[in-house]
């Protein structure tokens, strides 16, 4: 288990997004002991470039932020100066990345540098890409917040890199806040919520165009400094390497004892790490499956018994009361307010 990074470990650096946390906080005129508390920082000047914080601790940062500032704007702005953001090497790789392709690349494989809380995740289906995002190390309540800063980060660094605003359109799992002015303005009017997935959807036809900054020989001497700097490096968190495996082994219906041999650790063991991230293994378990269902039946290519034995299902009305709890519809009313929503408004990006 100690190869995999946990909440409580420090493993962010803080002189990269936390400093820019910091910085925004003291443009802001906020008083230093409120912005610190409980942060393991004691200095929000310049953090010591060889000192790292967790990632509770880094939480706690934007928390106290966001608590002592109480404006809607504050995950916009901040997610305004995260991308490529001040990574050295990696920063210069994400700002030579020759497309929107590239870049999601970088940002998939160096997620713990890039967005460390959130895990972004990215498929292409249907003539449409798909970033999405996972939780690392167990978000709670901040999670609407940290979903806002990441959409806001990308948007920012592709409207920047590209040129041009690209034609994003965004899901969000959550009910739609009292007022979307900020989302309007940081994100544009393409929004839509009480969705499944906290995603960024975009036509595929943009994934390759050149990016007018693109410079291979930059980019290519910046990823080499960068993998030498992390050779050998444990790179990944606990939830994330849980949900690779479960996505991997979905099919045989992974077990919570099954999951801890891998590990290698005792189930106990492996329950005990999850509740310190705020969760549980069927709450895991129950994440992947909802991701892989929606998956399937984007299209209308799979039926209910196709995505039930996919899913490892023996009886299909088990599954569809399991997709009921995971998604809070059964699976033939969302297939049809899909084919209702395509028929309206010709969107594929109904899929969530």
């Amino acid at each position: 288990m100690s190869r995999f990074l946990q909440a409580g470990d420090a493993c962010i650096v803080a002189q990269h997004q936390p400093a820019l946390v910091l910085d925004y906080a003291r443009s802001r005129e906020l008083a230093p002991r409120a912005i610190l508390a409980g942060t393991g920082m004691d200095d929000v000047q310049a953090p010591d470039a060889q000192h790292a914080i967790s990632p509770t601790e880094y939480l706690q940062l934007l928390a106290n932020v966001a608590t002592s500032l109480k404006s809607p704007e504050t995950s916009f702005m901040l997610g305004q100066q995260m991308l490529p953001g001040h990574f050295g090497a990696l920063s210069h790789a994400l700002t030579h990345a020759h497309s929107l392709r590239e870049a999601i690349a970088l940002l998939v494989r160096f997620q713990m540098q890039l967005c460390p809380l959130l895990a972004p995740r990215f498929r292409e289906e249907g003539g449409l890409g798909v970033l999405y995002w996972s939780d690392s190390f167990g978000a709670g309540q901040q999670r609407a917040f940290l979903v806002e800063l990441h959409m806001t980060a990308m948007s920012a660094m592709c409207r920047w890199l590209g040129g041009a605003r690209l034609p994003w359109r965004y899901c969000f799992n959550r009910t739609p806040p009292r007022y979307t002015e900020q989302h309007e303005v940081h994100l544009g009017g393409q929004l839509r919520f009480h969705c499944h997935l906290d995603a960024m959807l975009i036509d595929a036809a943009w994934l390759d165009r050149p990016w007018p900054r693109a410079n291979a020989m930059a980019a290519a001497v910046a990823l080499r400094s960068v993998d030498a700097a992390h050779a050998g490096a444990s790179q990944r968190s606990l939830l994330c390497a849980l949900y690779d495996y479960l996505l991997e082994h979905i099919r045989s219906a992974p077990t919570l004892e099954q999951c801890a041999l891998q590990f290698g650790v005792s189930p106990a063991t492996l329950k005990r790490h999850l509740a310190r991230h705020g969760s549980h293994f069927q709450a895991e378990l129950d994440q992947v499956r909802a991701h892989v269902a929606l998956h399937l039946f984007h299209g209308g290519r799979h039926d209910n018994d196709a995505v039930a034995r996919h899913l490892g299902f023996h009886d299909a009305n088990n599954f569809r009361r399991s997709f009921k709890r995971w998604t809070g519809m059964t699976p033939m009313l969302l297939r049809q307010s899909l084919d209702a929503y395509r028929l309206q408004s010709g969107d594929t990006s109904a899929i969530i």
